[in-house]
């Protein structure tokens, strides 16, 4: 089968590899021409280790052709970025332009899934665009000769591959058939359960997967800051309370990162203002977590002169190099503008700083040991293997900063006003 793929990016490029190894002939499509080329040439440093080798493989056999423009295909699959815009409203641009790049090759018969992460009735509206861009393509009662679908993507960073594969999907389309194309087309890939239902519960299912878990991960973030005024360890409390068998409390973070959780809650607050109190309030409680650590750390920053503090981990999520929305990035990138103190930046998944950091004068990233050697200050951000035992190292007198509750005893706390 033709698949014409459009966004070649954290999520098209894994999924253009898996439908080319799964014997798909697709067209990769991306605006980028540098990531074009850099896929071309199976240049694909960075991307995770399990699909590298399979990108290389389906690039080199031609399965999988890289481009700059769509052509003609039997699906068309919409796997471009929706990120927020300064009213915390989605920026449907890049699917609108996706969207009419695909009406020119429009086929009657042609299937266009929508995999991209949506407010509740997009899909239906770009059935809609696509219908008034190709009149052509109606039928006699005014119904599309085509098919529209959404289907929401569900990896997680370091498992993409695995997951493309191995995890159920759910599929909604714009009318039965379109359901029913849909789900044939993902069976032909996907080794986990088709669950197949309505267009707009599609679109609702993955928004609120992930307000849920910013719900109970606000709980948490909420709970560490609670235990942090009572004089209580966090990481204690929460181990001792999910012995209960109907407890399941998260772990606390600096906040929430990636390109999901964080987003996702606002498209549905932008539907439903009144609705969405308790989503409002998680996502205020975990924006208040990543300000209420900048707090801790500036409090400590201001028991010494000048101190080099040390930050482990940037990624948003443990053992991963994805830096998307990261509240670690937010917190360094505060402490270097703030001048008072130096930054020594620790993340052994990446081997440049962001743009964002990259500026800065007193902001290096060196090594665990460098770090430690020098900091008066540490502060986990990320909860990195490589960073497993860390509190056991660290020399007497520094101040110990973990904003997921863990204090290893003798350990000064951050932010009870005592001196090191």
């Amino acid at each position: 089968m033709k698949v014409c793929v459009i966004g070649l990016g954290y999520i098209g490029f894994p999924l253009a590899v898996v439908l080319a190894r799964s014997g798909h002939r697709v067209r990769g499509v991306d605006t980028d021409t540098k990531r074009v080329e850099a896929i071309r040439s199976v240049n694909l440093e960075g991307i995770e280790p399990s699909l590298e080798a399979l990108g290389q493989e389906v690039v080199a056999s031609g399965f999988l052709d890289p481009v700059e423009t769509v052509s003609p295909a039997e699906v068309f699959v919409v796997a471009v970025p929706t990120p927020l815009d300064e009213n915390r409203r989605a920026d449907l641009s890049h699917v609108d332009r996706a969207i009419d790049s695909i009406a020119p090759h429009l086929e009657a018969g042609n299937l266009v899934v929508i995999e991209s992460t949506v407010p509740v009735g997009t899909t239906e509206r770009m059935a809609c665009r696509l219908l008034e861009k190709r009149p052509d393509l109606a039928r006699e009662d005014g119904t599309p000769s085509f098919f529209v679908a959404h289907c929401p993507e569900r990896v997680l960073p370091g498992r993409i591959f695995e997951e493309l594969t191995g995890v159920d999907r759910i599929v909604g389309g714009t009318d039965p058939e379109s359901t029913s194309r849909a789900a044939g087309f993902y069976a032909s890939f996907v080794q986990g359960t088709i669950h197949s239902t309505d267009v707009r519960t599609a679109e609702m299912c993955k928004l609120v997967e992930n307000a849920s878990r910013d719900v109970s991960i606000a709980f948490a973030n909420e709970v560490s800051m609670l235990c942090n005024r009572m004089g209580v360890d966090s990481s204690t409390l929460i181990r001792l309370a999910n012995r209960h068998p109907r407890v399941r409390i998260m772990e606390p973070g600096p906040g929430v990162g990636g390109h999901c959780i964080p987003v996702d809650p606002w498209f549905l607050v932008e539907s439903a203002p009144l609705e969405t109190r308790l989503i409002q309030s998680a996502r205020k409680v975990n924006e208040a977590k990543t300000e209420w650590v900048l707090q801790r750390i500036e409090e400590s920053v201001s028991l010494f002169e000048n101190p080099v503090v040390a930050c482990l981990g940037l990624a948003y999520k443990p053992n991963v190099n994805d830096l998307r929305e990261s509240p670690a990035v937010f917190i360094v990138k505060a402490l270097c503008a703030n001048g008072n103190c130096t930054v020594r930046i620790v993340e052994p998944h990446i081997r440049d700083l962001p743009l964002p950091l990259a500026g800065f004068a007193r902001c290096r990233l060196v090594g665990l040991e460098e770090a430690l050697a020098e900091a008066r200050v540490v502060v986990l951000l990320t909860r990195h293997r490589a960073f497993d035992g860390i509190e056991e190292r660290l020399k007497e007198g520094t101040v110990f900063v973990d904003p997921n509750g863990t204090v290893h005893e003798g350990m000064k706390k951050s932010g009870t006003g005592e001196r090191p």
